[in-house]
């Protein structure tokens, strides 16, 4: 009887032992997930910070863990692939090592983003204080475009020092930090040449990696027609696509119409990135763009001191401006995570292919009363809202708005 009992005890414990092989199971949210074309009704199941399965009806008692997201959008992690994050202390510095980038983690897990790009804030000569300053002390993954100015964004003036834009230096620092640094930036440029784009695309075709752009500031305007047709590659990226400032041309002429070589250039392979930051995002530019069918590649912030608290606010509120604009919410998924994903090559992230990371936003659509503001306070009014409700990174509860995660508060509380 003894032998009996000790075996119906082994074989009920290993039973639930091998019942509850999931850590965590997200049950009853709609998922879109772009790269493997799921947009319906899905469970999703992590395990030893990977996905484990995506699936209908996925058994609770195989789970140690269960969350019901019913009512909500579960998403992979959002990648936001143009922030600036090197915060530091320099105060004489734009966003180099410098009050005006802001700590990766304050801004991230709040909006469902899991995965942030710095958009050249350092340059081959700072870039290792950038990653054991802030990538290497950061829950939120930080990867990187380093400047093609070797002191990095630390000023307008410093940004027209062409003897300091050395293609060689910056792809050699890229091949260091290959895990890190996914690309190279071009930026505030005010000569009438094309001296940086052309340097960029030099160290980005040694090391293999997109370039980007923040295109404008000569007087008169260069061409940005040039730019996307002669100087760029394929896979390179043009961003602030929505921008409407002086000495930058427009993607939007003055009679509210794309110019035909916009969607040349994107036929071509050219990239337009949102950029949103404090500036660059004009509701002028974007409605008409929307509207004739010119959508961007990727949708990205540009978050940095000067524009979190403006119209930006912080990536849910970017895009919730384009459910505004009439966008699907798979189309602005797909441009949140698994496209800038591709962009960057980092395949590995943005979707929910078993034994991915397990990084996942959910994300609510609220409706109420909602206004936006672009970059030049002007305003469009919706009843929709996208509110980031939970954001899990490699299976770890990074971000719970309404408690969705945790029990009652009349259940016994655990000391700790």
């Amino acid at each position: 009887m003894r032998v009996l009992q000790l075996v119906l005890i082994i074989v009920m414990t290993f039973g639930y032992l091998s019942a509850q092989e999931i850590d965590l199971l997200l049950k009853g949210g709609h998922v879109i997930d772009p790269k493997n074309g799921i947009n319906t009704s899905m469970d999703v199941a992590i395990k030893d910070g990977k996905i484990h399965s995506v699936a209908t009806n996925i058994a609770e008692n195989q789970a140690k863990r269960v969350i019901d997201i019913s009512g909500h959008y579960l998403t992979p992690g959002l990648i936001d692939m143009h922030a600036h994050v090197f915060q530091g202390t320099d105060v004489d510095s734009y966003i180099a090592n410098a009050p005006g980038s802001l700590s990766p983690d304050g801004f991230t897990f709040r909006s469902g983003v899991t995965t942030l790009v710095d958009a050249g804030s350092s340059g081959w000569r700072t870039f290792r204080k950038f990653k054991h300053q802030i990538i290497d002390q950061a829950k939120t993954r930080v990867l990187a475009f380093i400047s093609i100015v070797g002191s990095g964004m630390y000023g307008r003036l410093e940004a027209q020092n062409i003897n300091d834009m050395d293609a060689v230096l910056t792809a050699f620092m890229i091949s260091n930090y290959p895990e890190h640094i996914v690309g190279v930036k071009a930026h505030h440029y005010r000569g009438e040449d094309f001296i940086p784009e052309e340097r960029a695309v030099e160290a980005g075709t040694i090391a293999k990696v997109p370039v980007m752009v923040d295109f404008g500031e000569h007087d008169p305007m260069r061409s940005i027609k040039k730019l996307f047709l002669e100087t760029l590659r394929p896979g390179d990226i043009f961003t602030h696509t929505f921008s409407y400032t002086r000495n930058r041309e427009t993607v939007v002429d003055e009679n509210g119409k794309v110019k035909p070589f916009i969607f040349e250039a994107q036929e071509r392979g050219i990239l337009f990135d949102v950029g949103h930051g404090g500036g660059s995002f004009i509701w002028h530019q974007a409605v008409p763009s929307i509207e004739q069918g010119f959508f961007p590649d990727i949708i990205s912030t540009d978050l940095h001191y000067w524009s979190m608290n403006d119209g930006l606010k912080d990536m849910s509120n970017l895009l919730s401006k384009f459910l505004v604009l009439g966008m699907s919410m798979e189309d602005i998924i797909s441009r949140a995570t698994w496209k800038p994903a591709q962009v960057i090559q980092r395949t590995d992230l943005g979707h929910l292919t078993p034994g991915a990371p397990a990084d996942i936003a959910v994300l609510h659509v609220l409706e109420g009363d909602f206004g936006y503001i672009d970059s030049r306070r002007r305003k469009i009014k919706s009843d929709k809202k996208i509110s980031a409700e939970l954001t899990i990174m490699g299976g770890n509860i990074m971000w719970d708005l309404n408690g969705i995660s945790v029990p009652s508060w009349d259940s016994k509380p655990l000391k700790y």
